[in-house]
């Protein structure tokens, strides 16, 4: 599943290539992923100019003269520009833009979504009314308060997107790991200064994501030319029965919440 990292690194791609392009059409092969009335979706987008791509959290957003495009990636969402092949069974959502752009939406699980909001109050609404702040600009004492009364494990916690937002399961992992926090331990557990060391860890392992493109593995890849490297420098995500790089316990898998999850026993205590 794409993260905040691979996510912005989509977004980097798309702003240098799609900016101050015209939709100029649109063609949906699988309605289910546009979560408006078709042709009131299409007959908006027509003739509305891009003229910057944002993200909050795992969400793009194409800002266009009236509207803001909103679309989540989901599982499996990838983006192709002019690919120079016949449209696949897995493309669901063709743009077609000026200057004979085509981007097309790739879903293998077809999970994506695209919404379109008014540009006066997109961020107040759905889907993006949803969102917690991102581990750079949530306050720590917000997110402290968040935590410290649920008798859930803090794995749970982070991955939940109203609670704190952009992180998924690769680097809640990494994020724990780095905070030597075991992901079974209960918000109810956490201390103050265990919650501040979380946001901290968060804010490392996501920067340096960012900086080396996002992870390339099996379960994602984000088309667009791009082979995140951060997959290189992870330390327990993906590492089952692998040596702890820190202390040497084997690293072991476990379930939390529904979730694979990699841990090292010694250092997360």
């Amino acid at each position: 599943m794409p993260e905040l990292p691979e996510v912005e690194t989509v977004r980097k791609i798309l702003s240098n290539q799609l900016t101050g392009l015209i939709f100029e059409g649109v063609d949906v092969y699988y309605e289910k992923i546009i979560h408006e009335d078709l042709n009131i979706f299409r007959s908006t987008i027509i003739g509305q100019k891009i003229h910057r791509i944002d993200r909050i959290g795992k969400y793009l957003i194409f800002i266009l003269d009236q509207n803001a495009l909103i679309i989540h990636l989901r599982m499996e969402g990838k983006f192709y520009i002019n690919p120079n092949e016949p449209i696949n069974k897995h493309e669901h959502v063709v743009f077609h833009l000026s200057h004979e752009v085509e981007l097309r939406y790739h879903d293998t699980r077809k999970f994506g979504t695209m919404h379109l909001r008014s540009l006066d109050h997109y961020l107040n609404t759905y889907p993006l009314n949803q969102c917690g702040q991102e581990p750079f600009d949530i306050d720590k004492d917000f997110f402290f308060e968040k935590i410290k009364k649920k008798n859930v494990a803090i794995k749970s916690i982070l991955l939940n997107q109203k609670i704190i937002s952009g992180l998924g399961n690769i680097y809640v992992d990494e994020t724990l790991f780095d905070a030597k926090i075991h992901p079974n331990r209960k918000g109810i557990s956490i201390t103050k200064y265990e919650s501040d060391q979380l946001i901290e860890s968060a804010k490392k392992i996501l920067s340096e994501a960012v900086n080396l493109g996002g992870s390339t593995i099996r379960s994602y890849t984000a088309s667009l030319g791009v082979t995140g490297l951060f997959q290189l420098k992870l330390m327990v995500h993906t590492k089952v029965n692998e040596p702890c790089q820190i202390c040497g316990t084997t690293i072991k898998k476990i379930r939390v919440g529904g979730r694979g999850t990699y841990v090292c026993d010694t250092c997360q205590k």
